[in-house]
Order: C-alpha cells, then sequence, then structure tokens
C-alpha cells in the first residue's frame, strides 16, 4: 500500500508526463496540481522543479504571480469577496465584516474544519451586480449583511 507522499509523487509525475515535461506549461501543470490538492503542496512544487529541470525559484515565483495559486491549504469553499469601488460603496466592507463573524476567520485564512477558505479580490467585473460574493464560483449578487448566513447555510 503506497502512502500519502509516494501517491502524490505519482499524480505529480502523471501531470508532468501530460504535458510532456514542457517548460512552457508550468502553469497548466500547476493549475492540474491544485485541482488535484486544493492547493500547491511544497512537495509538489520541488518534484515540478526537478521534473521540469528549472530552478525551484521560478515554480515559486510563478506559483506566487497569479493569485489562483495558493501554497496554503484551501477550505473545500472559496469564498471570495469582491472590494472593488462598485461594490465598496454599495457596502462590500459590510458584507466581509459579515462573513469574517460568522466563519471567525479574516481574508486569507480557512477555517478550522477547512471548509471554508475567505479571500478578497479587486474587481470581478460584475459591478451591476455589488456587492458579489462568490462561492466555488458562483456569483452572489446584490448581497447584504443578512443574506450571508443564509448563503453560508446553502453550502452546509
Amino acid at each position: 500500500m503506497s502512502t500519502e507522499v509516494e501517491q502524490m509523487e505519482e499524480r505529480v509525475e502523471s501531470i508532468l508526463d501530460n504535458y510532456q515535461r514542457e517548460k512552457g506549461m508550468l502553469v497548466s501543470m500547476l493549475q492540474d496540481i491544485q485541482a488535484e490538492y486544493n492547493y500547491l503542496p511544497g512537495e509538489a512544487l520541488v518534484q515540478v522543479s526537478r521534473g521540469l529541470d528549472v530552478a525551484l525559484s521560478q515554480v515559486y515565483s510563478v506559483a506566487t504571480f497569479f493569485k489562483a495559486f495558493s501554497l496554503k491549504l484551501r477550505g473545500r469553499h472559496l469564498i471570495n469577496v469582491c472590494l472593488g469601488t462598485a461594490c465598496h460603496v454599495r457596502g462590500a466592507v459590510r458584507i466581509l465584516e459579515e462573513m469574517e463573524r460568522k466563519l471567525g476567520i479574516k481574508p486569507g485564512e480557512t477555517t478550522e474544519d477547512l471548509k471554508y477558505t475567505l479571500e478578497t479580490v479587486n474587481c470581478v467585473g460584475a459591478c451591476a451586480l455589488g456587492p458579489i460574493v462568490i462561492i466555488d464560483g458562483k456569483y452572489s449578487g446584490q448581497m447584504k449583511s443578512n443574506k450571508v448566513k443564509p448563503l453560508l447555510e446553502s453550502y452546509e
């Protein structure tokens, strides 16, 4: 029976092979790894570096450049609260504060049960619907503080 580490090594090798170990496909490889583990484990990044024969610093540079990547374990549900100008003037900060109260975490943190990760974004381009909360890619527009609890409960 293989260990968790061995399983990760096998899965990362498979991802590298799927892209023929083409260095120009690094972002796609990292996307696949994150889809598999819900974040980018350090061990996987080291393996990608070795498998592509590129500096580990280069792999980390790509992994930290894109906000979509996370080096920390994320919850099963990713919550993004838009704080762009249109959302901000319509009360996005109050929505964020209510999310923080309900979840007991601040932006960039994950609940202890690994159910939710709370993040903020600067704009999602849906200004007419603001304030907006996005959970797992699903947009909930015209949010109000009193809608936060029912929204979270819909993910129970």
